[in-house]
């Protein structure tokens, strides 16, 4: 038995597959869903995402979000979710340096600043995703 796994972002349904795991990057740390997992609902961090095929890894650099697990299916629903091999290593990482510097630049009191944190939390989840290509 295998498990459904759909990424949905706000702009596009990224991916519906059968897979025989999932790995997620919750709030409180990672876990894992298998076939016949107890049903849920976790809020997800910045992270990597795996989905495990036959052996065979497929990662994910997403954003925060949610995922929800019920009857083998499980619906994550995220910010963004951008493939290992769509990323480049070298823009990952200047995109994660430009971002951190503009945090620096912030108050935690300005209006933008849990926005922009949130921006430097994803790009160090395509940083890391992409380092890891």
């Amino acid at each position: 038995m295998a498990l459904k796994v759909e990424i949905v972002t706000p702009e596009q349904r990224v991916l519906t597959v059968e897979a025989d795991e999932v790995r997620l990057p919750g709030v409180e740390g990672g876990f894992g869903v298998r076939p016949g997992h107890t049903p849920l609902i976790a809020a997800l961090a910045a992270g990597e995402l795996t989905l495990v095929q036959g052996g065979n890894a497929q990662r994910y650099a997403v954003g925060e979000g949610f995922a929800e697990v019920s009857e083998d299916h499980v619906r994550v629903l995220v910010e963004e979710a951008v493939r290992a091999e769509e990323l480049d290593p070298a823009r990952a990482a200047s995109e994660l340096a430009e971002k951190q510097k503009e945090l620096q630049s912030m108050k935690p009191e300005d209006t933008a600043y849990a926005a922009q944190r949130a921006q430097v939390a994803r790009a160090a989840a395509r940083a890391q995703v992409a380092g890891r290509r």
